[in-house]
């Protein structure tokens, strides 16, 4: 069985979706199609904008989200998915690949998402920080035991976590971490605290979005960050979409689950490549592959 998965905030480069642009009409039609409903030319950030231009979040989002999709419709008949999954922002873009979602919904709740996010970290200073080499658990004691807002945020491959909150509770949360035995408990350069408490401003902007949609059931199941588990039911999926914002990204749970489910091979489908090493760490038997 073959799971298609897409990436998250992070795997952005300048010139992205380019030679997309230039190489296939429909792609090209689609790129035109966003940048009319942003209201904005977000392909001249894409191709020619900076590193900085491209770390804005609400430059950053729909822009791996459209790189992602168009990628996914231009496969055409090779894109044929058993199941699906995405990374945090990328669970959107594998709802509209797998037809949960149409283009354009999905432009404009990814859209929505990044400006409530971008809002919601600028009322109070908050960041992430990627955790090496400690066991879930330790990781998830010491930041319950912290007297601020700390909680793990992405559970990307065994080993690897990151974690989410203010910035004294994330300085406070790295010390301990490190003197329990962690490799590295590194500060990461993003706009704020993700898949956290302190992003209950943006999720329940954006649960006024979500529901004001209609979603179809998908084409195959599509395991969420919320849940890690396989989904068809359209009313699940908008609650666990609206939860994902607060809640911590499962992806080692995910897929676990999808191989567990039978899964024999994953592709990851748009820039960069940061879900192939992942895969690889949680199993390395695995056949991985992308399309970038």
């Amino acid at each position: 069985m073959k799971a298609f998965v897409f990436p998250g905030q992070g795997a952005q480069f300048a010139g992205m979706g380019q030679a997309l642009y230039e190489q296939s009409p429909l792609a090209k039609s689609l790129f035109e199609k966003a940048n009319e409903l942003l209201g904005f030319r977000i392909t001249d950030l894409m191709f020619d904008g900076t590193d900085e231009d491209l770390r804005q979040t609400r430059v950053t989002q729909p822009a791996i989200f459209l790189h992602s999709v168009i990628l996914a419709k231009t496969l055409g008949g090779e894109f044929q998915p058993d199941m699906v999954a995405g990374h945090s922002l990328g669970e959107f873009s594998a709802l509209v690949a797998a037809g949960a979602l149409s283009f354009e919904d999905g432009l404009t709740l990814v859209y929505k998402r990044a400006k409530a996010m971008q809002k919601a970290c600028e009322v109070r200073p908050s960041t992430m920080a990627a955790v090496l080499n400690l066991p879930d658990e330790t990781v998830e004691t010491i930041c319950a035991g912290i007297d601020d807002i700390v909680v793990p945020a992405n559970y990307n491959c065994p080993g690897q976590i990151v974690i989410s909150g203010s910035e004294s509770g994330i300085d406070t949360a790295c010390e301990q971490l490190l003197e329990a035995g962690a490799k590295r408990a590194l500060k990461l350069k993003v706009g704020g605290a993700f898949h956290s408490p302190l992003m209950e401003p943006a999720r329940a902007e954006l649960a006024e979005a979500i529901n004001a949609i209609a979603f179809s059931a998908p084409v195959c199941p599509i395991y969420q960050n919320v849940c890690a588990i396989a989904e068809t039911n359209p009313d699940s999926i908008k609650a666990n979409l609206i939860a994902q914002l607060t809640a911590p990204v499962k992806w080692t749970q995910s897929v676990q689950n999808m191989i567990a489910d039978g899964a024999t091979s994953f592709t990851e489908i748009g820039p960069g490549a940061v879900l192939q090493g992942l895969i690889r760490k949680i199993d390395p038997e695995m056949a991985v592959d992308g399309i970038s």
